[in-house]
């Protein structure tokens, strides 16, 4: 073990890991996503706080994360490296870590084209893998990128990634995560899974490069509200796949929501099943006051306590 994060230990004691995530808002006003927070508190080990997800503006995850502690929350802050030079990338890991931040995960993010301001220039100046790899010269050998050294030794963080299993070219993907997990991840969380097949497809690929043992896989489930939201993955967001049985299962549902839901927590109940998966990572997308119900009807609560 190398760090104090709830998350850490709920691994290395063999549960089942929980994470839920937070949208912050487009204003300071954070009153809605700390509500949503204490909804999730005894039902999930840690929260991921999205960094301007879908590039659009709005309350860093690291205000958000620093909210959080302060009211005894375990944070996973995510980092991207969109918007950020590798000077500010530090510093930020820096001044999270100051407040008690112990968990980060590492992304690329989203091209600015895609949100709001779509007349930024991305930054990009270092790729997620080597963000991973800064983050743990950082901690491990008190260097920054640049090779001066910390004035103090950085507390231990505990390091994530992301994983695509349903991007092409499919069979790189394994390969993608092997560079991650030697750049340093210690923990992955993986895209919205709904094709299942493909996901264990994956697995057996991660299996067989023995990665499975070398780090912790937190499978993405999304429940599904309705069918234009299905649709709407199917057809608009790049690198998932939602198979058109799923689409047609919700639409011949009496109650779409319902039907959704349910799919969420059949998902979990297999991931539970598949060897080398140790978590799961909840994404109600503006749904987030359903994750309390999620984790109860998958059998994952109460949470279990760790030392």
């Amino acid at each position: 073990m190398k760090t104090e994060s709830n998350l850490e230990k709920m691994f290395n004691a063999g549960h089942f890991a929980v994470t839920g995530e937070l949208g912050p808002p487009k204003s300071a006003n954070l009153e809605t996503t700390l509500h949503h927070a204490e909804e999730m508190r005894n039902h999930v080990d840690a929260y991921n706080i999205t960094d301007n997800q879908t590039a659009i503006v709005r309350t860093s995850s690291i205000g958000v994360a620093a909210n959080l502690v302060q009211r005894g929350m375990e944070p996973v802050v995510q980092m991207t490296c969109r918007d950020r030079n590798r000077i500010c990338l530090q510093a930020d890991l820096l001044g999270a870590v100051s407040f008690g931040a112990l968990n980060f995960l590492c992304l690329q993010g989203d091209h600015g084209n895609f949100g709001n301001e779509t007349g930024c220039k991305n930054v990009y100046d270092l790729d997620s893998t080597q963000l991973i790899q800064a983050v743990k010269n950082m901690r491990d050998d008190g260097v920054f990128v640049g090779g001066d050294k910390l004035e103090h030794p950085l507390p231990k963080v505990f390091i994530g990634a992301v994983a695509n299993p349903f991007a092409d070219p499919f069979e790189y993907r394994a390969l993608r995560l092997a560079k991650k997990i030697a750049a340093g991840a210690e923990f992955v969380q993986t895209q919205c899974i709904f094709d299942l097949d493909r996901f264990e497809k994956w697995m057996e690929q991660v299996r067989e490069l023995g990665l499975h043992k070398k780090v912790k896989i937190m499978g993405g489930v999304t429940p599904i509200k309705s069918v234009g939201a299905a649709r709407y993955m199917q057809n608009n967001v790049s690198g998932m796949i939602v198979p058109e049985e799923l689409v047609q299962r919700i639409k011949g549902a009496e109650d779409k929501k319902k039907e959704g839901l349910n799919f969420a927590i059949e998902t979990i109940k297999r991931l539970q099943e598949i060897e080398g998966v140790h978590g799961v990572h909840i994404m109600a997308i503006a749904w987030e006051e359903i994750v309390p119900e999620i984790v109860e009807r998958a059998g994952l609560y109460p949470r279990p306590a760790v030392n």
